[in-house]
């Protein structure tokens, strides 16, 4: 059975690894004490929201989203991080955290949801094209550091 909850205190063993696995996969370097500061920023709540797939009660993937203004409307939910284990893919995981994300969103009034993924990113891409549509844009990011 399929369950998606917030993540709790016990996940975090298991959060790390898909957290990694995330990072990995976009190949991006995170110290290890940005797991930690990362885990408590979302165990702790605020800003950032952290939920879990959970498969037959083990976490399969997680999802972190918060919200933001937006100038032209009442604010926005970004899905920033979206990561399913590679043996639980295709299980409906990744829609299921979507669809949690998208149910977060309304709870709060906000018009819109959206997230990024890499153009070659086939597998999340062929899921998102059944969940939404592409909208044509492009991201540009200018690190500052």
């Amino acid at each position: 059975m399929l369950e998606i909850s917030p993540l709790r205190p016990w996940d975090r063993v298991k959060w790390e690894v898909l957290a990694r696995g995330y990072m990995a996969f976009y190949e991006t370097t995170v110290p290890d004490a940005g797991y930690e500061e990362t885990w408590q920023r979302l165990i702790n709540g605020g800003e950032l929201y952290g939920i879990a797939a959970r498969l037959d009660g083990e976490v399969v993937g997680i999802a972190h989203y918060l919200f933001h203004a937006n100038v032209w409307s009442a604010g926005t939910c970004y899905l920033q991080d979206l990561f399913v284990d590679e043996a639980a893919r295709g299980k409906g995981a990744g829609r299921a955290l979507i669809e949690q994300v998208a149910e977060a969103a309304r709870e709060r009034a906000v018009p819109r949801l959206y997230w990024h993924t890499r153009q070659d990113n086939a597998q999340a891409r062929a899921l998102y094209d059944k969940v939404t549509h592409y909208n044509g844009f492009i991201s540009y990011v200018l690190p500052l550091d």
